[in-house]
């Protein structure tokens, strides 16, 4: 019992004298700050310091001091941290006192500043070549009351200030490593309330602020403005390879938790006041780098009203514009990874609208209100307007009142954006489109990694617009367009990076079509389209240009078409805007068309092969196939004209009707490739005419069969073709005409049967006026006047093809031998020996005129 008493007594006179030794060092240490402090700091450290009062408590290691005042003993040594100026209050907590006195390290829990006016040098960035390490810093947090604080880099331009301030924030980590990531001052919890807020990043921008406060978490800024520190001229000078500068100021900001924590910037709510940010471009193209942004940004929620941007090119002229810009953004995310993929922004949703905007390249793309959202869209009174530039591709001038839209999904998948569009609405577009052809388009590929493929529009309407597309000045007008469009998809064509477009189902309706070409106008009244039918109603193809001139402007033999068309109607299905494209037509009729074709023998004849149909038809590479087409109470006429005719010769072919079975390409599996044509109509309006055509379009030789038959032609029928320029006439009567020829591309044989009466031609001078009598009765010696009643068939064969001459022109030379052989008499010898007997008299007859003349003449 005694024993244990001692060593209670004993534990206690221990705790007795460590409290008096504490107590005496406290006292001792408290006396010697007051007396010894300042000429410890003077000789031991790079500051001067006076202060007031101090006082130090070793127990929870707190310091208290008032009235201080501190600068550097060398004020260029930029090696060091730079102070100057006073502090009215200074109360540390937990102050480190051994690791400041012996490792150069201020350490403090907590550290209060009241009152201070102070400006702040910010040490020389270490150089870590050579290994030394500057004094640290450490505060768990800070507070500071009514101060007035100046930040300057090392080289002692300014770099932060702000006064008043009152600061509260914990964990404040300063150093000039943090200036160069762009984030000054990073802290975990804070409370700031200040004005006249400056930062000077560089030496191109300064950022000022009027008054920034915190309440409940929510940081209230008003007035920042973005200062350019240089003109536009100065910047281009001294920043020529900088791509922008930028000027900018938002009237208000609310930032509601705001977070920074190892480079990530957090803030669960922002609101922006009237921002109006303006950026202006230099000729100077952006330098690449493989910078990546170096913060990871999460919004939760951001709200702009009535911002203003805009961008201006190097010649002072707008790129973008846009006003009263509203917009506001749910979960948006930025971070180092996004920012290396196409779209380097991440939201769930988003809502923004727009008045008077511009994008503004070589063309001024202008939006008069704009209204976007994730589920929906709507623009109106839209322009794209071409700049005067005779090196542009494509000038436009067009005019759009209403577009909107809705879509089905607008989200990221797989770092690529999925595309979904319920339906698209374009009303009212007028304007004009019209292709260069000084500038040849050069293959460009969109870069459309970051989309999703395939893109969806489920629905796309077209209505009332009115527009012009021209290109190689030939141009094309369509009036009253009004169109639907079902189910497009676009697709990306992996293999050569193009796009591809395949639409299930459409209509298209349009009035008053027009297109110019050289020359020809065609018009259309009425033209309606679908995917299983179409319809034109009046259509035309006028020349622009007259006969004389049309002859003056070809090279080489050339036709010229006048047509007019009632009604054309078609049904079917086809497929021409996807990759696999096809044309299959069960029915084509053409009705009431009014064709004239007019050649001209005068310029020299085209030097070119000339295909037979067959072959035409399988160079055509789309597959095409149309089953029926009935060509229906239609007039043809062929006009052509020589150097020698009167006027042109003429064909007629009234109440034409023709009826096609199978016409193709010979490029759709399991379609029959055999075309038969049959055709009937009245020649010259005196005789009816039927022929039957035949040909294999997948016969690489070519083949081809045709055979006709008219009846009772009277000969003064053919007579508007042969007069102009054979100086012709012919009387009598063709009773009966049958033919029947095979070719190929060499030339054609067959049989020709002609039954005629009275058959007779009169030669007529070069003015087609007066009868030649003594060459028309020589002409008639040669001709078979009147056939048998059975006449026999004649063989045609021989005929040779000109392989730069028509089909029609191989055709004709056969007709032309059947009629040769059947008209020109057997006898033709004998006749032949007559006819020079009487031109050989009749030159003796002239002769002997011409000398009785002279014998006159000499005898007066």
């Amino acid at each position: 019992m005694g024993s244990k008493k001692k060593w209670v007594r004993k534990l206690l006179l221990f705790f007795g004298v460590l409290f008096i030794i504490l107590l005496l060092a406290n006292f001792g240490l408290n006396l010697w700050l007051k007396t010894q402090l300042p000429d410890y700091i003077k000789n031991n450290t790079d500051y001067k310091i006076s202060y007031k009062t101090i006082e130090v408590d070793l127990g929870n290691g707190s310091v208290f001091s008032t009235g201080i005042s501190i600068s550097n003993k060398d004020p260029h040594n930029n090696n060091i941290l730079g102070l100057q100026g006073t502090i009215d209050t200074l109360r540390m907590s937990r102050f480190g006192m051994y690791k400041a006195i012996f490792n150069d390290e201020i350490n403090s829990s907590d550290l209060l500043l009241a009152r201070p006016n102070l400006d702040v040098t910010l040490a020389k960035p270490v150089d870590h070549k050579t290994g030394k390490k500057r004094k640290e810093f450490l505060f768990e947090n800070i507070t500071i009351r009514q101060g007035r604080i100046s930040i300057f880099k090392s080289t002692r331009q300014k770099l932060l200030s702000v006064d008043p301030l009152d600061l509260r924030v914990e964990n404040l980590q300063l150093t000039e490593e943090s200036v160069k990531n762009k984030l000054p001052i990073i802290f975990d919890q804070y409370s700031i309330k200040g004005g006249n807020f400056f930062f000077r990043p560089n030496n191109i921008y300064a950022l000022k602020i009027k008054t920034v406060e915190t309440i409940n978490g929510q940081v209230s800024i008003e007035g920042l403005r973005l200062i350019p520190l240089l003109t536009v001229d100065q910047f281009k000078r001294f920043y020529s390879r900088k791509a922008n500068m930028v000027k900018g100021e938002i009237r208000k900001m609310r930032l509601k938790n705001v977070v920074l924590d190892n480079n990530k910037i957090s803030i669960t709510h922002a609101y922006f006041q009237n921002p109006n940010f303006s950026v202006y471009r230099t000729n100077a193209s952006p330098k690449k780098t493989n910078d990546f942004f170096p913060f990871e940004i999460n919004l939760n929620e951001m709200n702009m009203d009535n911002g203003t941007i805009q961008v201006m090119k190097a010649d002072g002229t707008n790129a973008v514009f846009a006003r009263n810009i509203n917009m506001k953004v749910d979960q948006l995310k930025l971070d180092e990874k996004k920012t290396k993929e196409a779209f380097p922004l991440d939201f769930k949703d988003f809502q923004i609208s727009g008045k008077d905007i511009l994008f503004s390249d070589h063309e001024d793309y202008k939006i008069g209100n704009l209204a976007l959202n994730t589920k929906s869209g709507e623009l109106r009174n839209i322009s794209v307007i071409s700049h005067n530039s005779s090196l542009q591709e494509t000038k436009m001038n067009l005019s759009i009142d209403h577009i909107t839209f809705n879509l089905n999904k607008l989200k990221f998948i797989n770092q690529k954006l999925n595309i979904d569009v319920k339906d698209l609405l374009v009303e009212n577009s007028n304007g004009a489109i019209k292709e260069s052809k000084l500038i040849s388009r050069k293959d460009t590929k969109t870069d459309l990694t970051g989309v999703q493929f395939p893109v969806l529009i489920r629905k796309v309407t077209l209505k009332n617009a009115n527009i012009s597309y021209e290109k190689n000045n030939q141009e094309l007008k369509l009036n009253e367009l009004n169109a639907s469009l079902n189910n497009i998809e676009f697709i990306s064509k992996s293999k050569t990076g193009e796009l591809g477009i395949n639409v299930k189902d459409y209509t298209f309706t349009t009035k008053n079509l027009g297109y110019n070409t050289t020359f020809y106008r065609l018009s259309v009244m009425l033209l309606k389209w679908d995917k299983n039918s179409f319809q034109v109603d009046n259509f035309a193809m006028k020349p622009l240009v007259s006969r004389a001139h049309f002859v003056k402007m070809i090279p080489v033999e050339r036709d010229l078409y006048d047509l007019k068309v009632e009604k054309i109607f078609g049904k079917g299905d086809w497929n021409i805007f996807s990759q696999n494209k096809f044309i299959n037509v069960s029915q084509l009729t053409i009705q009431k068309a009014d064709a004239n074709i007019f050649r001209s023998k005068i310029p020299k004849d085209d030097p070119k092969e000339k295909l037979l149909y067959s072959g035409m038809l399988r160079s055509i590479k789309l597959p095409i196939f149309v089953k029926n087409l009935d060509v229906r109470s239609s007039v043809l006429v062929y006009e052509e004209d020589t150097p020698e005719s009167v006027g042109p010769g003429k064909l007629t072919f009234s109440n034409f009707n023709m009826y096609v079975k199978n016409l193709n390409s010979a490029k759709m599996k399991g379609k029959p490739t055999l075309v038969n044509i049959n055709i009937n109509c009245s020649f010259m309006k005196l005789a009816p005419l039927a022929v039957n055509w035949n040909f294999d379009v997948a016969d690489t030789q070519d083949f081809f069969t045709i055979s006709g038959r008219t009846i009772n032609l009277p000969a003064r029928g053919i007579n508007p073709f042969i007069r102009p320029y054979l100086h012709i006439m012919a009387t009598g009567s063709i009773q009966e005409m049958l033919f029947s020829f095979k070719g190929n591309p060499s030339g054609l044989n067959g049989s020709f049967n002609l039954r005629h009466k009275d058959l007779k031609v009169a030669i007529l001078d070069k003015n087609n006026q007066e009868k030649k009598g003594l060459l028309t009765a020589v002409a008639n010696l040669l001709v078979k006047s009147t056939s048998s009643k059975l006449p026999e068939t004649v063989v045609i064969e021989g005929v040779e093809r000109d392989p730069t001459k028509s089909f029609f022109n191989l055709f004709w030379k056969g007709i032309e031998l059947g009629l040769k052989k059947t008209l020109i008499s057997k006898h033709i010898e004998k006749k032949e020996h007559k006819l020079k007997k009487v031109v050989s008299d009749v030159k003796k007859m002239k002769k002997n005129v011409q000398e009785i003349k002279q014998e006159i003449k000499k005898t007066k």
